[in-house]
Protein backbone atom coordinates (compact mmCIF):
# COMPACT_ATOMS: atom_id res chain seq x y z
CA UNK A 1 0.00 0.00 0.00
CA UNK A 2 1.22 3.12 -0.49
CA UNK A 3 1.78 6.27 1.64
CA UNK A 4 -2.57 6.47 1.71
CA UNK A 5 -4.00 5.21 4.84
CA UNK A 6 -7.24 7.42 5.47
CA UNK A 7 -9.74 7.89 2.53
CA UNK A 8 -12.85 10.16 2.33
CA UNK A 9 -15.62 8.71 0.04
CA UNK A 10 -18.10 11.12 -0.47
CA UNK A 11 -21.19 9.75 -1.73
CA UNK A 12 -20.27 6.30 0.14
CA UNK A 13 -23.62 5.28 0.69
CA UNK A 14 -24.79 5.42 -3.39
CA UNK A 15 -25.03 2.23 -5.91
CA UNK A 16 -21.28 2.63 -6.55
CA UNK A 17 -20.09 3.48 -3.17
CA UNK A 18 -22.31 0.50 -1.60
CA UNK A 19 -19.60 -1.60 -3.22
CA UNK A 20 -16.38 0.31 -3.04
CA UNK A 21 -15.93 1.14 0.70
CA UNK A 22 -16.46 -2.48 1.81
CA UNK A 23 -13.44 -3.01 -0.74
CA UNK A 24 -11.21 -0.51 1.01
CA UNK A 25 -11.66 -1.47 4.06
CA UNK A 26 -11.01 -4.88 3.09
CA UNK A 27 -8.04 -3.33 1.24
CA UNK A 28 -6.72 -1.90 4.77
CA UNK A 29 -7.54 1.72 4.17
CA UNK A 30 -9.74 4.01 7.16
CA UNK A 31 -12.71 4.78 5.45
CA UNK A 32 -14.75 8.26 6.00
CA UNK A 33 -18.38 7.89 4.09
CA UNK A 34 -19.84 11.25 3.79
CA UNK A 35 -23.59 11.24 2.69
CA UNK A 36 -27.35 11.91 2.90
CA UNK A 37 -28.08 7.97 2.91
CA UNK A 38 -31.03 9.30 1.46
CA UNK A 39 -31.50 5.60 -0.33
CA UNK A 40 -31.77 3.92 3.44
CA UNK A 41 -29.52 3.76 5.89
CA UNK A 42 -28.96 -0.02 5.77
CA UNK A 43 -26.98 -0.34 2.65
CA UNK A 44 -23.25 -0.70 4.31
CA UNK A 45 -25.04 -2.83 6.64
CA UNK A 46 -22.24 -5.29 5.68
CA UNK A 47 -19.01 -3.50 7.02
CA UNK A 48 -21.20 -1.67 9.93
CA UNK A 49 -19.22 -1.31 12.77
CA UNK A 50 -16.27 -2.00 11.33
CA UNK A 51 -13.08 -0.42 13.36
CA UNK A 52 -11.91 1.23 10.13
CA UNK A 53 -15.18 2.51 8.87
CA UNK A 54 -16.68 5.97 9.98
CA UNK A 55 -20.14 6.82 8.38
CA UNK A 56 -21.15 10.19 8.95
CA UNK A 57 -24.52 11.59 7.84
CA UNK A 58 -24.67 14.92 5.86
CA UNK A 59 -23.98 17.09 3.20
CA UNK A 60 -21.36 18.07 0.91
CA UNK A 61 -22.36 21.68 1.26
CA UNK A 62 -22.04 22.04 4.67
CA UNK A 63 -18.50 23.61 4.39
CA UNK A 64 -18.19 23.51 8.48
CA UNK A 65 -19.00 19.70 8.35
CA UNK A 66 -15.65 19.12 5.21
CA UNK A 67 -13.56 21.21 7.47
CA UNK A 68 -14.33 18.72 9.98
CA UNK A 69 -14.36 15.36 8.55
CA UNK A 70 -11.09 16.14 5.61
CA UNK A 71 -8.68 16.82 8.97
CA UNK A 72 -6.23 13.89 8.98
CA UNK A 73 -7.63 12.54 5.37
CA UNK A 74 -5.19 11.41 2.82
CA UNK A 75 -7.39 10.78 -0.29
CA UNK A 76 -10.85 11.78 -1.54
CA UNK A 77 -12.90 10.01 -3.68
CA UNK A 78 -15.46 12.00 -4.65
CA UNK A 79 -18.75 10.52 -5.84
CA UNK A 80 -21.68 12.09 -4.52
CA UNK A 81 -23.95 14.43 -7.32
CA UNK A 82 -27.23 14.39 -8.49
CA UNK A 83 -26.52 11.22 -10.67
CA UNK A 84 -28.37 11.17 -13.99
CA UNK A 85 -30.49 13.36 -15.94
CA UNK A 86 -33.76 13.13 -14.93
CA UNK A 87 -32.97 13.34 -11.51
CA UNK A 88 -31.04 16.44 -12.39
CA UNK A 89 -33.77 18.08 -14.12
CA UNK A 90 -36.53 17.52 -11.24
CA UNK A 91 -34.59 20.94 -9.69
CA UNK A 92 -31.72 22.37 -11.78
CA UNK A 93 -30.80 24.91 -8.67
CA UNK A 94 -30.78 21.78 -6.17
CA UNK A 95 -28.44 19.85 -9.02
CA UNK A 96 -25.95 22.49 -9.51
CA UNK A 97 -25.86 23.41 -5.95
CA UNK A 98 -24.86 19.66 -5.08
CA UNK A 99 -22.87 19.06 -8.37
CA UNK A 100 -20.81 22.23 -9.16
CA UNK A 101 -21.10 24.81 -5.98
CA UNK A 102 -20.04 22.29 -3.69
CA UNK A 103 -17.34 20.81 -5.74
CA UNK A 104 -15.18 24.20 -5.39
CA UNK A 105 -14.95 24.28 -1.79
CA UNK A 106 -14.55 20.54 -1.07
CA UNK A 107 -11.54 20.63 -3.51
CA UNK A 108 -9.81 23.89 -1.89
CA UNK A 109 -11.00 22.23 1.72
CA UNK A 110 -8.87 18.88 0.58
CA UNK A 111 -5.72 21.30 -0.56
CA UNK A 112 -5.66 23.06 2.74
CA UNK A 113 -5.89 19.84 5.05
CA UNK A 114 -2.92 18.43 2.92
CA UNK A 115 -4.79 15.94 1.14
CA UNK A 116 -2.41 13.91 -1.34
CA UNK A 117 -4.88 12.72 -4.01
CA UNK A 118 -8.18 13.54 -4.97
CA UNK A 119 -10.03 11.47 -7.49
CA UNK A 120 -13.08 12.72 -9.45
CA UNK A 121 -16.15 10.72 -10.57
CA UNK A 122 -17.22 12.50 -13.90
CA UNK A 123 -18.98 11.05 -16.54
CA UNK A 124 -18.39 9.48 -20.13
CA UNK A 125 -21.64 11.59 -21.19
CA UNK A 126 -19.58 15.22 -21.20
CA UNK A 127 -18.50 14.28 -24.83
CA UNK A 128 -22.35 14.29 -26.06
CA UNK A 129 -23.04 12.46 -29.64
CA UNK A 130 -19.43 11.89 -31.54
CA UNK A 131 -19.77 10.37 -35.28
CA UNK A 132 -16.48 8.30 -34.31
CA UNK A 133 -16.59 5.00 -32.97
CA UNK A 134 -13.04 5.65 -30.81
CA UNK A 135 -14.37 8.65 -28.26
CA UNK A 136 -10.85 9.51 -26.62
CA UNK A 137 -9.82 11.72 -23.75
CA UNK A 138 -8.63 14.45 -26.36
CA UNK A 139 -11.50 14.85 -28.49
CA UNK A 140 -13.33 17.95 -27.12
CA UNK A 141 -16.55 18.02 -24.78
CA UNK A 142 -20.05 18.76 -26.38
CA UNK A 143 -22.21 17.78 -22.80
CA UNK A 144 -25.90 17.44 -23.97
CA UNK A 145 -27.69 18.44 -20.73
CA UNK A 146 -26.90 20.40 -17.22
CA UNK A 147 -26.01 17.23 -15.41
CA UNK A 148 -22.99 17.04 -17.91
CA UNK A 149 -21.97 20.13 -18.27
CA UNK A 150 -21.79 20.56 -14.73
CA UNK A 151 -19.55 17.32 -14.94
CA UNK A 152 -17.35 19.09 -17.58
CA UNK A 153 -17.36 22.46 -15.50
CA UNK A 154 -15.81 20.47 -12.18
CA UNK A 155 -13.54 19.00 -14.47
CA UNK A 156 -12.41 22.30 -16.14
CA UNK A 157 -12.09 23.50 -12.40
CA UNK A 158 -9.55 20.58 -10.75
CA UNK A 159 -7.61 21.00 -13.99
CA UNK A 160 -6.88 24.89 -13.80
CA UNK A 161 -6.24 24.42 -10.15
CA UNK A 162 -3.81 22.11 -10.49
CA UNK A 163 -0.52 22.78 -11.10
CA UNK A 164 2.19 19.86 -11.86
CA UNK A 165 4.01 20.76 -8.40
CA UNK A 166 0.86 20.78 -6.20
CA UNK A 167 0.92 18.42 -3.46
CA UNK A 168 -2.07 17.02 -3.82
CA UNK A 169 -2.50 14.52 -6.96
CA UNK A 170 -5.48 15.45 -8.75
CA UNK A 171 -6.97 12.52 -11.38
CA UNK A 172 -10.66 12.66 -13.38
CA UNK A 173 -12.17 9.32 -14.05
CA UNK A 174 -15.04 9.58 -16.74
CA UNK A 175 -16.63 6.19 -16.27
CA UNK A 176 -19.17 4.53 -18.90
CA UNK A 177 -22.51 3.52 -16.99
CA UNK A 178 -22.11 0.77 -14.29
CA UNK A 179 -24.17 -1.96 -14.48
CA UNK A 180 -24.43 -5.44 -12.17
CA UNK A 181 -25.48 -5.45 -8.43
CA UNK A 182 -25.02 -3.47 -5.90
CA UNK A 183 -26.44 -3.24 -2.18
CA UNK A 184 -27.62 -0.30 -3.06
CA UNK A 185 -29.50 -1.22 -6.21
CA UNK A 186 -30.35 0.96 -9.07
CA UNK A 187 -32.38 -0.08 -11.61
CA UNK A 188 -32.96 3.13 -13.98
CA UNK A 189 -29.48 2.44 -15.50
CA UNK A 190 -29.56 0.61 -18.92
CA UNK A 191 -28.18 -2.96 -18.40
CA UNK A 192 -29.93 -2.99 -14.95
CA UNK A 193 -33.11 -1.92 -16.87
CA UNK A 194 -33.02 -4.39 -19.55
CA UNK A 195 -31.88 -7.33 -16.58
CA UNK A 196 -35.26 -5.94 -14.40
CA UNK A 197 -37.64 -6.14 -17.15
CA UNK A 198 -36.37 -9.15 -18.82
CA UNK A 199 -36.77 -10.90 -15.25
CA UNK A 200 -39.53 -9.58 -13.80
CA UNK A 201 -41.78 -8.98 -16.45
CA UNK A 202 -40.83 -11.34 -19.55
CA UNK A 203 -40.77 -8.70 -21.66
CA UNK A 204 -37.97 -6.00 -22.61
CA UNK A 205 -38.99 -3.12 -24.68
CA UNK A 206 -36.43 -1.71 -26.91
CA UNK A 207 -36.69 1.91 -28.29
CA UNK A 208 -34.10 2.00 -31.58
CA UNK A 209 -31.88 -0.86 -30.35
CA UNK A 210 -29.31 0.61 -33.09
CA UNK A 211 -27.79 3.23 -30.30
CA UNK A 212 -24.58 2.33 -28.75
CA UNK A 213 -24.26 2.47 -24.90
CA UNK A 214 -20.68 2.39 -23.05
CA UNK A 215 -20.27 -0.04 -19.76
CA UNK A 216 -18.68 -0.73 -17.12
CA UNK A 217 -19.32 -3.82 -14.46
CA UNK A 218 -19.57 -2.21 -10.91
CA UNK A 219 -16.89 -4.69 -9.67
CA UNK A 220 -14.18 -3.06 -12.89
CA UNK A 221 -14.87 0.41 -11.66
CA UNK A 222 -14.63 -0.20 -7.94
CA UNK A 223 -11.54 -1.68 -8.22
CA UNK A 224 -10.22 1.03 -10.24
CA UNK A 225 -10.62 3.66 -7.90
CA UNK A 226 -8.80 1.49 -5.18
CA UNK A 227 -5.19 0.86 -8.04
CA UNK A 228 -5.54 4.43 -8.21
CA UNK A 229 -4.95 5.19 -4.27
CA UNK A 230 -2.20 3.56 -4.88
CA UNK A 231 -0.74 4.43 -9.29
CA UNK A 232 2.46 6.42 -9.27
CA UNK A 233 2.19 10.48 -9.25
CA UNK A 234 3.28 10.72 -12.42
CA UNK A 235 1.13 8.17 -13.97
CA UNK A 236 -2.40 9.93 -13.10
CA UNK A 237 -1.55 14.08 -11.81
CA UNK A 238 -3.75 16.15 -13.95
CA UNK A 239 -4.65 12.92 -15.91
CA UNK A 240 -8.16 12.43 -17.47
CA UNK A 241 -8.97 8.80 -18.55
CA UNK A 242 -12.03 7.13 -20.02
CA UNK A 243 -13.48 4.20 -18.24
CA UNK A 244 -15.52 1.84 -20.14
CA UNK A 245 -15.62 -2.19 -21.01
CA UNK A 246 -17.63 -2.33 -24.52
CA UNK A 247 -19.64 -0.46 -26.34
CA UNK A 248 -22.90 -2.71 -26.97
CA UNK A 249 -25.74 -2.10 -29.09
CA UNK A 250 -29.09 -1.55 -26.63
CA UNK A 251 -30.73 -4.50 -28.34
CA UNK A 252 -27.69 -6.68 -28.04
CA UNK A 253 -27.86 -6.02 -24.20
CA UNK A 254 -31.33 -7.40 -24.65
CA UNK A 255 -29.75 -10.14 -26.58
CA UNK A 256 -27.38 -10.98 -23.77
CA UNK A 257 -30.50 -10.36 -21.19
CA UNK A 258 -32.40 -12.80 -22.69
CA UNK A 259 -30.20 -15.50 -23.11
CA UNK A 260 -29.10 -15.67 -19.58
CA UNK A 261 -32.85 -15.39 -17.97
CA UNK A 262 -33.79 -18.04 -20.30
CA UNK A 263 -37.18 -18.04 -20.51
CA UNK A 264 -39.03 -19.21 -23.46
CA UNK A 265 -42.03 -16.52 -22.62
CA UNK A 266 -39.61 -13.66 -22.22
CA UNK A 267 -40.34 -11.36 -25.53
CA UNK A 268 -37.91 -8.59 -26.77
CA UNK A 269 -40.53 -5.82 -28.14
CA UNK A 270 -38.47 -3.39 -30.64
CA UNK A 271 -40.12 -0.15 -31.15
CA UNK A 272 -39.90 3.24 -33.04
CA UNK A 273 -37.90 6.16 -32.01
CA UNK A 274 -36.95 9.73 -32.26
CA UNK A 275 -34.16 9.32 -29.64
CA UNK A 276 -30.91 7.92 -31.83
CA UNK A 277 -28.13 9.44 -29.71
CA UNK A 278 -25.38 7.14 -29.44
CA UNK A 279 -22.86 7.14 -26.97
CA UNK A 280 -19.45 4.97 -27.29
CA UNK A 281 -16.00 5.76 -25.42
CA UNK A 282 -12.89 4.26 -26.33
CA UNK A 283 -10.67 3.03 -23.15
CA UNK A 284 -7.68 2.32 -24.80
CA UNK A 285 -5.22 5.01 -22.95
CA UNK A 286 -5.97 3.36 -19.78
CA UNK A 287 -5.35 0.32 -20.96
CA UNK A 288 -1.86 1.47 -22.84
CA UNK A 289 -0.84 4.25 -19.92
CA UNK A 290 -2.14 2.57 -16.42
CA UNK A 291 -2.63 -1.02 -17.79
CA UNK A 292 -5.90 -1.03 -16.67
CA UNK A 293 -8.22 -3.44 -18.14
CA UNK A 294 -11.72 -4.66 -17.15
CA UNK A 295 -11.94 -8.24 -15.96
CA UNK A 296 -16.13 -8.49 -15.82
CA UNK A 297 -18.52 -8.38 -19.21
CA UNK A 298 -21.67 -7.23 -19.43
CA UNK A 299 -22.86 -11.15 -19.45
CA UNK A 300 -22.06 -11.15 -15.47
CA UNK A 301 -23.86 -7.99 -13.87
CA UNK A 302 -27.03 -9.50 -15.89
CA UNK A 303 -26.18 -12.58 -14.32
CA UNK A 304 -25.46 -10.77 -10.58
CA UNK A 305 -29.15 -9.36 -11.38
CA UNK A 306 -30.89 -12.59 -12.05
CA UNK A 307 -28.77 -14.06 -8.93
CA UNK A 308 -29.89 -11.63 -6.61
CA UNK A 309 -33.36 -11.45 -8.01
CA UNK A 310 -33.83 -15.27 -7.46
CA UNK A 311 -32.18 -14.79 -4.03
CA UNK A 312 -34.67 -12.43 -3.06
CA UNK A 313 -32.53 -9.39 -2.26
CA UNK A 314 -34.24 -7.05 -4.79
CA UNK A 315 -37.89 -7.26 -3.52
CA UNK A 316 -40.51 -5.23 -5.35
CA UNK A 317 -38.05 -4.35 -7.99
CA UNK A 318 -40.88 -2.41 -10.55
CA UNK A 319 -42.50 -0.35 -7.84
CA UNK A 320 -40.00 0.45 -4.35
CA UNK A 321 -38.81 3.99 -5.21
CA UNK A 322 -35.56 3.57 -3.74
CA UNK A 323 -34.34 1.47 -6.73
CA UNK A 324 -34.75 4.69 -9.27
CA UNK A 325 -32.90 7.56 -8.01
CA UNK A 326 -36.00 10.09 -10.06
CA UNK A 327 -38.54 8.63 -7.76
CA UNK A 328 -36.77 8.67 -4.39
CA UNK A 329 -35.90 11.98 -5.13
CA UNK A 330 -39.01 13.46 -6.27
CA UNK A 331 -40.61 11.56 -2.79
CA UNK A 332 -37.83 13.33 -0.13
CA UNK A 333 -37.87 16.64 -2.18
CA UNK A 334 -34.61 17.08 -1.29
CA UNK A 335 -33.86 20.93 -0.99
Amino acid sequence: MSDIKKVLVTGGAGYVGAVLVPKLLTAGYEVTVIDLYIYGEDVLNEVKGHPGLREVKGDIRDQALLWKELQGVDAVIHLACISNDPSFELNPILGKSINFDAFIPLVEISKKNNVKRFIYASSSSVYGIKETDHVTEDLPLEPLTDYSKFKAMCEDYLMEHSAPDDDMISLILRPATVCGYSPRQRLDLTVNILTNHGFNNKRIRVFGGGQKRPNVHIEDITDLYIKCLDYPRDKIHRKIFNAGYENHKVKEIADIVKRIVADENLEIVTESTDDNRSYHISSEKIKRELGYEPQHTIEEAVNDLVAAFHAGKLLDPMQDKKYYNIKTMQAINLQ
